[in-house]
């Protein structure tokens, strides 16, 4: 097999273990690998080379909460729409993805396994995904998207058109639980994800609530742990996240309503936190009137969320969890810079390479890609941007990916490059 071989020359690099820039180096990868970084000017073999003076090479950026399938759709569109349609939209959505140098994703809920098999396969450009399947919810609960004529259970079906499609599994008690997680395990999923309190996009459950027993998310976590991997949950209450920690749950989605010794609890279990910077401005998703009041309730405590994680010292995974409107995909940048508010510029794409590549090596042997992620070092899987500048001293460079990542290398490959246009089917 012919051996593909990429250099980047003389470029900076941000050390994602020390979060510093580093260099002028070359940067050889070879295959889907990064084959050496050596000091600029060194002797190197034969392949494509790109200019890197000026520029500094990051990591490929990480998502750690993600709707592959319903990041640029509207709601009632994704609900009522022909699932072959929704998969059309989600195919471009994941190249725009890519290219705004994302080049992995965590799927927190959604029909994303034959999407997944097409971008691994290269038939279509996107980005790696580490897929949870359909989320599994309580009857009423965040999950529980079902429209007003497919209650109750039955009277259409025994499973609605949301269940029917993978995008949720609705599990009422212990062995229904166990059945949903252990058939998202047997489709493909590198972990489980589970609504255990209310949520701002459902219609049918205050903020407030919990939803699931103990004993229920066990038995996820306990099918979990068969598999070698984890449960997560979306949880915003006290309440809601000390239940799912007493059940074993190994991360915690949202938590904005935590309070103090809620948040120390997480820190003394070594539980992971991922937070979004949802601040009530113009990254909030559209949502109908009747639900603005659970969005302002929940946004209110964005900022002490943060800073309890920070004092605590609670380890901190970042994650967009964009859903229905592409106006906000095109910024998934612009949100991940804006964790300024609470971090250094060096700290933020800490979180959106190393510290989130080292949630998702909890996957364990459900792990779908192997090898390191969020570092540029030598034995690494080659996923990078070439940013031209320095995004530790202009974060903002992040949140404009059409003009400032001139490059972006997926498994090895160039999925961008502004001096040179691949074709298509090497934008894997």
């Amino acid at each position: 097999m012919e051996t593909h071989q990429l250099v980047i020359s003389n470029v900076k690099v941000f050390d994602s273990v020390n979060a510093r820039i580093t260099g002028p180096m070359d940067v050889t990868v070879r295959d889907s690998r990064i084959a050496s970084l050596t000091p600029t000017g060194s002797p190197s073999s034969a392949g494509l080379t790109i200019d890197g003076t000026g520029k500094t090479l990051i990591p490929g950026l990480i998502d750690a909460h993600w709707h592959a399938m319903f990041t640029t759709i509207p709601a009632p569109v994704a609900q009522t729409s022909d699932i072959g349609y929704v998969y059309a939209r989600a195919m471009v959505s994941a190249r725009e993805t890519l290219l705004r140098g994302f080049t992995t994703v965590r799927d927190l809920g959604g029909p994303v396994f034959g999407m997944k098999q097409a971008i691994d396969e290269g038939v279509i450009p996107g980005p790696r995904i580490y897929p949870a399947g359909g989320f599994i919810s309580q009857t009423g609960g965040h999950g529980d998207f079902r429209l007003p004529h497919e209650v109750p259970r039955g009277i259409c079906g025994h499973l609605s058109y949301t269940e029917i499609i993978g995008t949720a599994v609705i599990a009422d008690g212990e062995a229904e639980v166990l059945r949903g997680a252990r058939e998202m395990l047997r489709r493909g999923a590198s972990q489980l994800k589970l609504m255990a309190g209310g949520g701002v996009t459902s219609n049918y459950d205050p903020l407030d609530v919990s939803q699931f027993t103990q004993a229920e998310m066990r038995a996820a976590v306990e099918a979990g742990e068969n598999w070698g991997t984890y449960v997560t949950v979306h949880a915003y209450t006290p309440r809601a996240i000390r239940t799912a920690v007493a059940a074993g749950v190994r991360c915690i989605e949202h938590g904005q309503l935590i309070d103090e010794d809620t948040a120390a609890l997480l820190a003394e279990r070594d539980i992971w936190w991922c937070l979004q910077p949802f601040l009530g401005d113009e990254d909030t998703i559209p949502l109908p009137p009747e639900n603005q009041a659970k969005l302002r309730e929940m946004t209110v405590g964005t900022d002490t969320a943060y800073r309890l994680a920070i004092k605590h010292r609670v380890k901190i995974a970042f994650g967009t969890d964009i859903l229905f409107a592409p106006e906000l995909a095109s910024r998934q940048g612009a949100m991940l810079a804006k964790l300024t508010r609470w971090f250094t510029p060096a700290e933020v794409l800490q979180q959106a390479t190393i510290r989130n590549a080292e949630l998702l090596a909890m996957s364990g042997p459900r792990n779908p890609y192997p090898g390191r992620l969020g570092v540029v070092a030598e034995g690494a899987l080659a996923d990078l941007v070439l940013i031209d500048g320095d995004p530790v001293a202009d974060i903002s460079l992040i949140a404009r990916p059409d003009e400032a990542f001139t490059a972006i290398i997926k498994d090895g490959r160039l999925v961008k490059n502004s001096a040179q246009s691949p074709p298509t089917s090497e934008a894997r």
